[in-house]
Formats: C-alpha cells, sequence, structure tokens
C-alpha cells in the first residue's frame, strides 16, 4: 500500500464550497482515505467550537493530516453584523482542532487563512512579509484577527512542538458551488444572482454596495483546491504563503463584466453611502510559485461564464426568488 493511499486525511468544511472540490482533487490524486466534514452551514451534530466534539472526532478517526477549510465567513454586510461570532467561532474551530493534531502526533497541519488578515493599507501586491504590519480593514477584522491568530498559534507549536503546520493565504473565490444567499454571499454570487433578480422582474436599474472604485483579486475555486492539495505533497515550511492570480479588478469593472455575461442591459447605481472595504487587494504570487510550483490558470472571464451556467443549471434563481 503507498504513502497517499495510508494517508487518512481529515479536510473540516469537506462539504463545503471549497471542500467538496479539495476532496476530489485529494481522491484523484490517489489519497483513497479522505474524512469529508460538513462546512460551518450544514446542519451537522459535530460542533468543531466544542472542544470535547473535536477530541472524540480525533480519537473516532484518528487523521495522519489535518486541512483546516471550515470557517464562518460572509460579505461586508454578514461582517459587520456578526463580528463577535465570527471571531468566536473561527478562533474556537481553530484552537480545537490545531490542539487535538498536535495531541495525536499528526503528520501535518494546514490552516487556509484570509486575505482579511492583511493590514488595511498593505503596499500592493501584498507579501506575506507585510501581514503584521498593520491592522486589518474594520469591517473584516475580528474575522482576519481570528485567522492571523491561528497562523501564529501553528508557528508557537512549530516551535515548542515540532508540529509540520503551515498555512496558505488564498484571496477571494468564487466558482460553481458558490454561497448565493444575498445574507451571507461575497460579491460575485451576489451580483449575479441581483442581475438575475433584475432581469427576471423587468428592472431597470441595480444598486450596488460601494463607490466602485475599490478593487479585488479573484481565484477561481478549481486553483484554490489545486493548491491545496499541491501543498499538502510539497509544502512543509513555516512562511505563510498566498494564492491567488496576481491580477487585481475594480467592482465597478467586475460589476460591468457580471452584467454583460448575465444580459443585463439597464443601468448600474452605486451607493456611496455603503462601505467600499479594503481599499485595494492583490497578492504578491510568487513564493507559491517558487515553494510547490502553484500559479492558478483560470481567467476571470472563464471562470466567471461557468459559475453563471452553473448558477443556471442549478436553477437557483427560483431557490431565491420564487420565479
Amino acid at each position: 500500500m503507498g504513502i497517499k493511499a495510508k494517508s487518512k486525511i481529515l479536510v473540516t468544511g469537506g462539504k463545503g464550497f471549497l471542500g467538496r472540490v479539495v476532496c476530489r482533487k485529494l481522491k484523484a490524486s490517489g489519497y483513497s482515505n479522505v474524512i469529508d466534514l460538513p462546512g460551518s452551514r450544514a446542519p451537522m451534530s459535530l460542533d468543531l467550537t466544542r472542544y470535547v466534539d473535536v477530541a472524540h472526532l480525533f480519537n473516532y478517526h484518528k487523521p495522519n493530516i489535518v486541512v483546516h477549510l471550515a470557517a464562518r465567513v460572509g460579505g461586508i454586510g454578514a461582517n459587520k453584523e456578526n463580528p463577535g461570532r465570527f471571531f468566536y467561532d473561527n478562533m474556537a474551530m481553530g484552537l480545537n482542532l490545531i490542539e487535538e493534531a498536535r495531541k495525536h502526533n499528526c503528520e501535518k497541519f494546514l490552516l487556509t487563512s484570509t486575505v482579511c488578515s492583511y493590514p488595511k493599507f498593505t503596499p500592493v501586491p501584498f507579501k506575506e512579509s507585510d501581514i503584521w504590519n498593520g491592522y486589518p480593514e474594520e469591517t473584516n477584522a475580528p474575522y482576519g484577527v481570528a485567522k492571523k491568530a491561528l497562523m501564529e498559534m501553528l508557528q508557537a507549536y512549530r516551535n515548542q512542538y515540532g508540529m509540520n503546520g503551515v498555512t496558505l493565504i488564498p484571496v477571494n473565490m468564487y466558482g460553481p458551488g458558490d454561497n448565493f444567499d444575498p445574507n451571507s454571499s461575497h460579491v460575485i454570487p451576489a451580483l449575479i444572482l441581483k442581475f438575475k433578480q433584475a432581469i427576471a422582474n423587468n428592472d431597470k436599474e441595480v444598486v450596488v454596495w460601494g463607490s466602485g472604485k475599490a478593487s479585488r483579486e479573484f481565484l477561481y475555486v478549481d486553483d484554490c483546491a489545486e493548491a491545496i492539495v499541491t501543498a499538502v505533497e510539497k509544502y512543509n515550511d513555516p512562511y505563510p504563503v498566498n494564492i491567488g492570480t496576481g491580477k487585481e479588478i475594480t467592482i465597478e469593472k467586475l460589476v460591468g463584466l457580471i452584467a454583460e455575461l448575465v444580459g443585463f442591459n439597464g443601468s448600474i447605481v452605486f451607493d456611496t453611502s455603503k462601505p467600499d472595504g479594503q481599499p485595494r487587494r492583490c497578492l504578491d504570487t510568487q513564493m507559491a510559485e517558487s515553494y510547490f510550483g502553484f500559479e492558478a490558470s483560470t481567467d476571470l472571464h472563464d471562470g466567471l461564464k461557468r459559475t453563471i451556467e452553473w448558477f443556471d443549471e442549478s436553477n437557483l434563481l427560483n431557490s431565491y426568488t420564487g420565479c
């Protein structure tokens, strides 16, 4: 039996947006023993914020490798409404999982952190060495600080216990299977749903939060999953590594592109009374390429097209509007 077949990999959030793709790619790479736990939105009796539940999980499954993807997260609105919950849930899940992984002598713990951990005014493109050089953007801070603390926890455990903990910092993701719930979705699924609803209702105008001047970088979910699987196999250093495309787009241009792809021909109004979030967001991705050979391959236009096609095939417009 080969090393891959023997390795038992626990993937938290394994039935979620990113997790499903990660698990599929792990299995396609030869890992036959993948434990895919539900994500934070799934109904389940197991609660990763409860230490007793996590201890039971490790005692029962005895994983060799942990890939921690589960997170309590949302867009700007959800972040503003749930700062305490977002901090506690993300901090508690990570604390419990990392401690149990240490106690069970796991071979590796891979943490997916967040671009929200970077300081609000980080020089663009964001370099991993800048992550501690300031406070995160306010609306994302509780989530970002929690993930940042877990990154430091892994470093402390490496220093004291010799634990092989690694951290990846993915930029904003999108793709088929994304969360389109208007109460918690991120910008791309929120815009797709908004334009689809406008077309269905024959609306002539769509209002978008913010000025449109902020920029963001977007990573197709399959590319992010590929980076994670590659890092599981090849990356064992203590330094956090950015995962992205290295290309940014303003929200204004993104809105125009999505409107074009879904076929919305009305007017677009930017509500400047709503927050923009971080002014610019774009990652330096050289470390991922040099340390373990990862480079994103999906063009934003193609990725958006595939996401919209999946949205239509899944009949999600009916799910949120009853059309």
